[in-house]
């Protein structure tokens, strides 16, 4: 191979080399948690059949990329995840804008889950809460209103799962400090959960 050759090959594998090893840290990741908490799983699995089974609602909330993934996974249960069945209640805190900012704005942003959380939920309602962090004060607040009212809470956060793993029912934590692993998990997890639902209800 000539130098010009060898130079022209360099810069595709250099910038493939990030992404090979972005793919790798990620199966890692997935193994550490199929491999470690399996029990965590299967709990988080239960709390989401017995509300489905019931006829709860499955309340979700999160910031930032977690806001979405609420809103995906609130999607895959009212439509369809991989079955055609009956559709399942499912709702996405994060998808108001104009009920998001006026609690933003009057009540403040700590309040723009709980307010709703308040007005929507009920006995045999779930809440699930993603937040890698764990902390942020507007879904500690949806888990603290949640609790008062007698709704259960799961927590899906990354490593120690911050001040929301002392007030939700069940955590999952999955073990990494990068936000973004984290919200890949989660997914994969809800994911699985939900397919599992669907083959059994």
């Amino acid at each position: 191979m000539t130098n010009a050759e060898h130079a022209s090959k360099d810069p595709a594998d250099a910038s493939v080399a990030p992404l090979l090893a972005a793919l790798a840290e990620l199966a890692e990741t997935a193994e550490l948690v199929a491999r470690d908490l399996a029990p965590e799983i299967e709990r988080a699995l239960e709390m989401v059949r017995a509300t489905v089974k019931q006829g709860g609602t499955l309340l979700f909330c999160g910031n930032g990329g977690s806001a979405a993934d609420a809103q995906h996974l609130a999607t895959e249960y009212v439509v369809r995840y991989m079955r055609n069945r009956r559709a399942y209640p499912a709702i996405a805190l994060t998808t108001d804008s104009s009920l998001i900012t006026a609690a933003g704005n009057d009540l403040g942003f700590d309040h723009i889950f709980s307010r709703q959380v308040e007005a929507l939920g009920k006995c045999g309602d779930l809440l699930v809460i993603h937040s890698t962090s764990g902390n942020s004060p507007n879904v500690l607040r949806a888990a603290e209103t949640a609790k008062a009212l007698g709704i259960p809470v799961l927590a899906l956060t990354k490593r120690n799962g911050g001040a929301l793993r002392t007030i939700a029912d069940h955590t999952i934590m999955v073990p990494t400090d990068r936000t973004d692993r984290a919200q890949e998990i989660h997914l994969c997890i809800q994911h699985a959960i939900c397919d599992a639902i669907e083959q059994t209800l």
